[in-house]
């Protein structure tokens, strides 16, 4: 069986490719247009542009080749389990159904982005096209995060002067945009670092140099945690060889002992200290009761077993869209039939009685997992996690795909970035083009 034919001729790929990318800047630079003074909807249009792009590369750039549409299917059957369970929970929940759209957009945005890339018969002179653009995308970011550290932290210029967390990037002005941008200038780094292999060493090192330092200015020190914490779990799937393993300890061992003489003889890694107070944690520190308030509270409103496996309904807990855009954009959204639960308001509640809650994302009860379970249940869970499964399966050719899947998976332990279109996003598109480099090398 095969989705349709090949195309005759190098201008369908070059518009869906455009389409693409079109798709991904709706997402990318809406926050920063946004700030510039365009209409709030402008953070809604990528809801439209990637499935639409989605759509057209599924229907227009097809493929005979058979590993690419078992791939497209098995990633569909995965959204389809997804949407089933969202559905099923609406319905047991009385859920708006422009909850249920919004939250498998937010969710499924990455895979549908995914899907686009990987059904196209991309060239190498195509590839080379979709590599060039991601890179000035990352470059933008971290242009715009240099220019807002001069303009806020040197000269003053903000109202809030001084306070790093306005060190945003494209993502200005969002609730945690200097995580999101920090984290998307650590993954281009290291990105660029990897495949711009035709770029001098030193010019990769002063890239990536670059954007560490603003993941340092930005004061987003949970993103260097994430990714240590996703290297680490990447090292546990080398000890199938002690020396293949050893490759990956090595360094490992090393940059954690310059990055600990750094914390603590270094005034501007202070900042990672605020996490050195053991008195904090344990089973009754403020840190702990804190970061597991959603999972004591949402329960609380479960009134049959089914909330076990389906939640209290899409948008209803602690995800980005109850957590957040529902009260956000309830001026658009309360008319379209969006519907909200106390369950969000009670861990919002919380987060504002703790002494802790303003202190760092990283003790936040409103993180991913959490927002997954909460909304859907250990269905919905299953089904993220086989999509993920999926994506490590048949996408992650390489180690540094599967870091960066690794990656999201911490992220969703500390705060709602899973659900962060332009961080997701971008995770997505350096997935696909990694997947067509692999596709396309020479086979020895």
């Amino acid at each position: 069986m095969t989705l349709a034919k090949p195309l005759k001729n190098s201008k369908g790929f070059i518009r869906n490719s455009t389409l693409i990318l079109l798709a991904f800047a709706t997402a990318y630079f809406s926050r920063i247009v946004d700030s510039a003074g365009a209409p709030s909807v402008i953070n809604f249009l990528h809801f439209a542009a990637i499935p639409s792009a989605c759509g057209m590369a599924l229907l227009k750039s097809r493929t005979r080749n058979q590993n690419q549409i078992t791939i497209v299917w098995s990633i569909l059957m995965g959204l389809m389990i997804l949407l089933s369970v969202m559905l099923a929970s609406a319905i047991v929940n009385d859920a708006g159904e422009i909850n249920v759209v919004l939250d498998f957009l937010l969710l499924g945005e990455p895979f549908l982005l995914i899907l686009a890339l990987i059904s196209l018969p991309i060239t190498p002179r195509s590839l080379e096209k979709l590599r060039t653009w991601l890179i000035r995308f990352g470059f933008a970011n971290l242009a715009f995060a240099a220019a807002q550290y001069v303009l806020f932290m040197v000269l003053g210029l903000h109202p809030k002067a001084g306070n790093p967390d306005y060190v945003q990037g494209v993502f200005y002005h969002s609730g945690a945009g200097h995580v999101v941008s920090a984290s998307v200038s650590l993954t281009f780094g290291l990105y660029y670092f990897f495949s711009a292999k035709k770029v001098p060493l030193w010019i990769r090192i002063s890239v990536l140099t670059a954007t560490f330092f603003h993941m340092l200015l930005a004061d987003a020190k949970q993103v260097l945690l994430s990714f240590l914490v996703a290297f680490v779990l990447l090292l546990l799937t080398k000890f199938k060889s002690i020396f293949e393993a050893m490759k990956y300890v090595v360094p490992t061992l090393l940059f954690g002992f310059i990055f600990l003489w750094c914390v603590q003889n270094v005034p501007a890694f202070g900042a990672f200290q605020t996490w050195a107070r053991p008195d904090i944690y344990g089973p009754d520190g403020e840190a702990t009761l804190l970061k597991s308030a959603a999972l004591r509270i949402i329960p609380i409103y479960f009134t049959s077993p089914l909330n076990w496996l389906v939640g209290l309904g899409p948008g209803h807990t602690v995800g980005r869209l109850g957590g957040w855009m529902l009260t956000n954009y309830w001026h658009l959204l309360g008319p379209l039939g969006a519907t909200q639960h106390p369950a969000s308001g009670d861990v919002w509640t919380a987060v504002g009685q703790s002494w802790l809650g303003n202190q760092s994302s990283m003790f936040s009860p409103l993180f991913g997992w959490a927002g997954i379970w909460g909304d859907l249940g250990f269905l919905g869970l299953a089904a993220y996690l086989y999509l993920g499964f999926l994506v490590w399966r048949y996408l992650c050719r390489d180690d540094f795909t599967k870091f960066l899947l690794l990656t999201i998976f911490i992220f969703g332990l500390i705060f709602s970035q899973m659900e962060e279109p332009g961080y997701m996003l971008f995770i997505a598109i350096i997935i696909g083009i990694r997947w067509h480099e692999n596709r396309l090398r020479p086979k020895k």
